[in-house]
């Protein structure tokens, strides 16, 4: 007779668990197209599930109206900095009313710095070389450590750490000197990596910069009409906007892009409209500077200041980072169609229409306000109204970028855990965190009232920028050569043009750095340091727990010669060197969380619970729970279960889940037991499959247990050497940090009076 608990399930939650093919995410099929049910003795297909889930495509592609809709969005989070630019290029790059020459040439360097670092570098170029639909410079990093072993993975991973390296000879020439430069020497490894999360840093710094810098530029617009507005007032009106911001971000991105798009899309055809009246009433000489000689001349005959001004007119491309960033929360086809059809047009005829008006100004003042001083007639105030709208949107960009970065460089342990919210059931990778949002809005705040003008803001905003997109160059380099297979012939003359630009922006922002660029230099410092200590810490963490890992057979040996026990099963017990102790068995059902999921392994807490107390639950069930990225996974392919055939009256559960399901409730045993059974009931092919219902129920009748291991760690003594020294501090930081971050035992909403923690130590 079945238990009356048991028989209480929903039908459709006690869906049969199915195994799914690593490529086509379908159930198993035989030869002859019939489904076949999972195997509960098979470990081969829980490891290829596990595969598929851990290393399986993750990228989304979209067409049709779906597309053009994400296009639309892309335009209201994207282009919001680099749309605002126009507010402030030339009055940063010019102290004095320009010369003729001098503008065209200035004008010449902004378009074809558009054309050639965002259009052809990153449109062309760079976007390609994402990490499986995610982008920015972590996953050029991330990108490399699939295809070369320049990374430590994590042991504890059933199926590998999913290395697709090209065999040697497939490789073009360079390509095989280079792959074994980085995989034989360590500096270049963990430059390569501190590489990486310095590019994710100073994006991120860029998130605390670039709604200050546009805000205040668009603030600071009233004085226009208003020149009694002190600088007091200013920074007090842009702080309450930026708190507004910030307080909208759990809407998600899709809601807020949907939003703010309409205003991008107006501000932009606003200043292309602008820039056509000025070109056409001004001076249309200026479309000269669509010949690249004006850039050089300009250069040429300024010298030392026209090499320093670079570090003005490269605002004219500040939030190109995010193009590349945000890939993960768009596509790579949106922003290609939104900036190719649509931005790309409306800023380089702003661009011109300012520099038409400026060349024939008689106040020679137009250029300390470009934007607002090129206006036309009669549209000052919607100017200034859609200006102040726009610059509030530009904000956005960074915002959404830290999002995807920081849930980047969690998922591959270079940054604790904190809580992550996605946004969107359509587009999987949109996401929203809490901690993150309020710490931006406070460091923004703080730089808004600290710099309060935006032209000593530029000075520390253009580090980040250039910074960036030089640090991309380089790594897109060794994307083209490992990854893609390109021969180094035809990437390193293409690397020299951009790193030669980059270059040029890279040295005339540097000199900036004592007048404010850094702060962007320190607080990116310290966060990839941050990230750094943390992988550190946790590879070390890995190496302490592979030494520990316990299998079946190596902690337990099967007394055969005894009789039979209560369970009807020979007595176990355990290793000479765990204590030699026979187990004894308590009719229970202990459920052990498990963080690994391999069923080859035991977790610790279990191992640490049976040799503390010598004893085992008659029924065990190692919990698994894998996230994937997905809003849901459909019931029936919600439960891998497998049998251990090495512990009687042992299953390896594993739950995949998408983020929006919810997995843990009181009660959930009831579920697992539930599952156990129809995979018994349906794989099996054994004649003692009812004496294994009754032992399920037997034991889930009597008491229910949840065990959880805690993880206490020790550092060991440290020699006395300066790397020993300096290990024992960076550890001690890393534990500092994990303590203080790790999720407690109140998260899990679970039967909370079932719960058992079993603590154990570990030495790093």
């Amino acid at each position: 007779m079945a238990d009356p608990d048991l028989e209480a399930v929903h039908p459709v939650e006690a869906a049969s668990p199915k195994m799914l093919h690593p490529k086509t995410d379908a159930p198993w099929t035989s030869s002859d197209g019939s489904h076949e049910i999972a195997d509960i003795d098979n470990l081969e297909k829980a490891q290829a599930i596990a595969e598929h889930d851990l290393h399986g495509p993750r990228k989304q592609t979209y067409s049709g109206i779906v597309l053009a809709w994400l296009s639309f969005q892309a335009t209201g989070v994207i282009y919001g900095d680099i749309g605002t630019s126009p507010l402030y290029v030339y009055s940063s790059t010019f102290s004095a009313q320009p010369s003729w020459q001098d503008l065209v040439g200035a004008l010449s360097i902004i378009i074809w710095s558009l054309t050639l670092m965002v259009s052809v570098k990153y449109c062309f170029i760079v976007l390609h070389a994402d990490d499986d639909g995610q982008g920015g410079t972590f996953a050029l990093y991330s990108l490399l450590t699939r295809f070369t072993r320049i990374a430590r993975p994590n042991p504890r991973d059933p199926v590998g750490y999913g290395l697709r390296r090209h065999n040697t000879n497939d490789l073009k020439a360079g390509g095989k000197s280079i792959r074994e430069f980085l995989e034989r020497s360590r500096i270049s490894q963990f430059s390569l990596q501190f590489i990486g999360v310095l590019g994710v840093s100073m994006v991120m710094a860029d998130g605390v910069l670039t709604p200050a810098q546009s805000v205040l530029g668009a603030i600071q617009g009233i004085t226009v009409v208003n020149s009694n507005l002190k600088t007091p007032a200013i920074v007090g009106i842009s702080c309450a906007i930026l708190v507004l911001l910030f307080v909208i971000q759990p809407f998600g991105t899709a809601k807020i892009g949907t939003t703010f798009a309409p205003i991008v899309v107006i501000w932009l055809l606003f200043n292309l409209c602008v820039g056509i009246y000025n070109l056409a009433l001004h001076d249309y000489t200026v479309l000269k500077a669509f010949s690249p000689h004006f850039a050089f001349t300009y250069l040429i005959r300024n010298g030392h200041d026209g090499w320093r001004s670079l570090g003005g007119l490269l605002l004219a491309f500040t939030g190109i980072e995010a193009l590349f960033a945000d890939l993960g929360a768009f596509s790579k086809r949106a922003i290609q169609i939104s900036w190719l059809c649509f931005v790309y047009p409306c800023l380089v005829v702003a661009y011109i229409g300012q520099a038409a008006y400026i060349s024939t100004d008689k106040t020679q003042t137009a250029y300390t306000n470009p934007f607002f001083k090129t206006l036309p007639p009669g549209s000052l105030y919607f100017g200034l109204i859609i200006a102040i709208l726009a610059a509030i949107v530009a904000s956005q960009a960074m915002i959404t970028s830290t999002f995807q970065l920081l849930s980047q460089i969690m998922r591959l342990s270079y940054f604790p855990h904190i809580k992550v919210t996605h946004t969107s059931t359509k587009f999987h990778e949109q996401v929203y965190m809490p901690l993150a949002n309020w710490l931006l809005m406070i460091g923004t705040v703080i730089v808004t009232a600290v710099y309060n003008n935006t032209t000593s803001l530029g000075n520390a905003y253009g580090v980040c920028v250039i910074s960036v997109t030089f640090i991309s160059t380089c790594m897109v380099a060794l994307v083209a050569i490992l990854v893609w297979r390109l021969p180094a012939y035809i990437v390193l003359p293409i690397w020299l043009v951009f790193a030669a630009l980059d270059g040029a922006f890279l040295s005339a922002v540097y000199e900036k750095v004592p007048d404010g660029a850094w702060f962007t230099l320190l607080l990116a410092f310290l966060l990839s340091s941050v990230f750094a200590l943390w992988r550190f810490g946790k590879e070390t963490q890995w190496h302490a727990e592979g030494l520990d890992n316990l299998s079946p057979q190596s902690l337990f040996a099967l007394d055969s010669t005894a009789l039979l026990g209560d369970q009807g099963r020979p007595p176990v017990r355990l290793r000479d060197a765990f204590g030699g102790a026979t187990l004894s068995t308590v009719p229970s059902l202990g459920i052990f969380f498990d963080k690994a999921g391999n069923p080859k392994t035991l977790p610790p807490s279990f191992a640490e619970f049976v040799k503390k107390f010598a004893t085992r639950p008659g029924l065990v069930i190692f919990f698994h729970m894998r996230a994937l990225p997905v809003p849901s996974v459909a019931l029936e392919d919600r439960y891998v279960v497998t049998r251990m055939s090495q512990m009687p009256g042992s299953y390896s559960v594993t739950l995949r889940h998408g983020y929006t399901d919810d997995v843990l409730h009181p009660g959930m045993a009831r579920d697992l037991i539930a599952q156990i059974e129809l995979a018994l009931i349906e794989a099996s092919r054994a004649e003692d499959t009812e004496d294994e219902l009754q032992r399920l129920r037997a034991s889930y009748s009597s008491q229910v247990v949840y065990v959880l291991g805690k993880e206490t760690m020790r550092i060991r003594h440290a020699r006395r050497t300066p790397w020993g020294l300096c290990r024992h501090v960076l550890l001690w930081l890393f534990l500092w940090i994990r303590e203080n971050s790790r999720a407690k035992l109140a998260d899990l909403d679970i039967d909370a009076d079932k719960v058992v923690e079993v603590g154990f130590l570990k030495d790093i």
